[in-house]
């Protein structure tokens, strides 16, 4: 194991190999006879569905590594829990992006899900699979086997939709997935003016066309919260002698063989104070599942990525693949806040007695506002009539706040978030250090594409405009934020830059495809190396029109099938 990087401080030179102590492999997983075993790192949205899947055939052993703690953290499980664990190092690994030009030099928190479930069990609930075209686009660009009509399948194999089967929802999966029954005026008001706007109205964007007004799915079910630990591990937890799960377990780098220096044969992780490695039976494959930054952050501590890069961090280059790390995208929205002369969720959260009663509400009837999902009322609309499909998406709150889990502003408000679906603009996230628990730097490199910053001023125009339609404008009584309202192209830009909050929907930093800058082929294996995949949002060749967790979700449904497939 001589290509074992050291996980210690140190200058920015290759740092030689560090022994550490061999954890037996059968100490780990219950040995049944099985040569195929595959270890899943880490137990997010896409792993915990891939350990479900792989671990349901008796002859594989499946170890699943995850570097946060159990979901016992009650607040995970309440839907608007995401006000305490967001933020909450106990919950979430709390990134932070470098100071971006685009955001007139603005640092956006990157709050990241850390447990069981990862990122599922932090976000606020919305399930948005994205647009067919997205997938249709994969594989047009040498991805066989990811079209739309490959995956619609997969999303309905994990899907449990109230409605039950239908044509495009599943209904005996483990993710469960609701509607949302709270309405209001206000927000009724607010799809209307969409309609007003020439936006069709729509009660399943996951249905036949995405384009449309309509309230919102979440993954949830019965007021709880179904994240992706809930709906594909909780079932199957002590159920199954074949699955391994180890919490506090940072992976900390693959090792490969002596023999083989492009064949990974090993696992270091840290846990509880000690280092450890497993290793991988002939057969078995190792599984990456640490997400848009975890993902990249192994490879590059392993010695896999670009050359300069590891080479500035201190580790020895194993492995040349320039992709690594690079192509970020994600989602970038912008929030108006406006006044209304109606009653909002802001009247009640910021009354005591009214607190209560919603407290009360949700404990007797796992209902009423703590059972909502970030937001309510979702828009998929084009904003310039070139589109021939959704470029920009609306998410309204029927309640305001300066940042979540804030307090509510003092007076009856609504939040208007609008983003661009498919940006153009790619950054990057690349390991400064040596040491795994360092985080790597993040460069989102926002609007900084001519395409984004032009949609950004149509987005922004078109957010405004609902507010002066017949169905929206007697509600309002004045515009909250921005505070000045922008008037030609460059202030409307302004706002974008000054008020823009990212989603949460970081992609691509190891990119599916076969140009020299991708990183795993349509297969999900790492080009150049055998015995490894990756399986989370870090594999899209481009970011999906909407949510990401859903598809992350199928990206593990994904993973499981053609591992199955492979081995048998």
């Amino acid at each position: 194991m001589t290509n074992a990087i050291s996980a210690t401080q140190g200058p920015p030179t290759p740092k030689p190999a560090r022994a550490f102590p061999m954890s037996h492999l059968h100490n780990l997983i219950p040995n049944n006879g099985s040569k195929l075993c595959f270890y899943s790192a880490r137990a997010g949205s896409a792993g915990c569905v891939l350990a479900n899947r792989l671990s349901a055939n008796p002859k594989s052993r499946v170890l699943l590594i995850e570097a946060g703690g159990r979901d016992t953290n009650p607040w995970i499980h309440v839907p608007v829990g995401y006000f305490k664990t967001l933020h909450n190092p106990k919950t979430d690994w709390c990134y932070k992006a470098e100071p971006d030009p685009g955001l007139n030099g603005r640092s956006l928190d990157w709050p990241r899900g850390k447990g069981m479930g990862g990122s599922s069990s932090i976000n606020g609930l919305l399930y948005v699979r994205g647009n067919p075209r997205d997938y249709d686009d994969w594989a047009q660009a040498g991805n066989p086997g990811w079209s739309w009509d490959d995956v619609l399948p997969l999303f309905k194999r994990s899907e449990a939709h109230e409605a039950g089967e239908s044509e495009h929802h599943g209904g005996r999966g483990g993710l469960a997935v609701s509607t949302i029954r709270a309405k209001s005026p206000i927000s009724e008001a607010f799809i209307d003016a969409a309609v007003e706007m020439g936006v069709p109205r729509n009660d399943d964007y996951n249905g036949a066309k995405q384009e449309g007004a309509g309230y919102f799915h979440q993954t949830a079910r019965k007021g709880l919260r179904c994240s992706s630990a809930r709906a594909f591990i909780t079932p199957i937890r002590g159920k199954r002698s074949n699955l391994t799960i180890e919490t506090n377990a940072l992976v900390q780098r693959l090792i490969f063989a002596n023999d083989d220096p492009k064949r990974v044969i090993c696992v270091a992780f840290a846990q509880k104070g000690h280092d450890r490695q497993v290793r991988l039976r002939d057969g078995g494959e190792v599984i990456l599942s640490a997400g848009a930054i975890g993902s990249p952050q192994i490879l590059e501590l392993s010695g896999i990525g670009r050359g300069d890069v590891l080479q500035n961090a201190g580790i020895a280059l194993c492995h040349e693949l320039p992709g690594v790390g690079e192509a970020l995208q994600d989602h970038l929205q912008t929030r108006l806040v406006y006044e209304v002369n109606v009653p909002t969720l802001n009247d009640a959260i910021n009354s005591v007695f009214k607190r209560m009663g919603i407290a009360l509400q949700y404990a007797l009837n796992r209902s009423g506002p703590m059972s909502l999902g970030a937001s309510q009322v979702c828009i998929f609309a084009r904003s310039t009539d070139d589109a021939d499909i959704p470029d920009i998406q609306f998410h309204f709150q029927p309640l305001s706040a300066d940042k979540p889990g804030i307090e509510m502003h003092p007076f009856s408000g609504f939040t208007s978030a609008v983003c661009q679906l498919r940006p153009e603009s790619h950054g990057h996230i690349h390991i400064g250090s040596p040491d795994p628990k360092a985080y790597p730097k993040i460069v989102p490199y926002y609007l900084s594409a001519t395409a984004d910053q032009l949609c950004a001023i149509r987005a922004v125009r078109f957010a405004r405009a609902m507010t002066k339609t017949n169905a929206l404008s007697p509600f309002i009584v004045r515009e909250h934020v921005p505070l000045s309202p922008p008037i030609s192209d460059e202030e409307c830009l302004e706002v974008a830059r000054n008020l823009s909050q990212t989603i949460y929907h970081p992609t691509s930093t190891c990119r599916m495809g076969q140009d020299v800058n991708a990183v795993v082929d349509a297969r999900l294996r790492l080009h150049g190396i055998t015995s490894l995949r990756i399986a989370d949002a870090s594999i899209m060749p481009s970011i999906t029109s909407g949510y990401t967790n859903a598809p992350a979700i199928l990206i593990g449904e994904k993973a499981a099938e053609l591992l199955l497939v492979d081995h048998r």
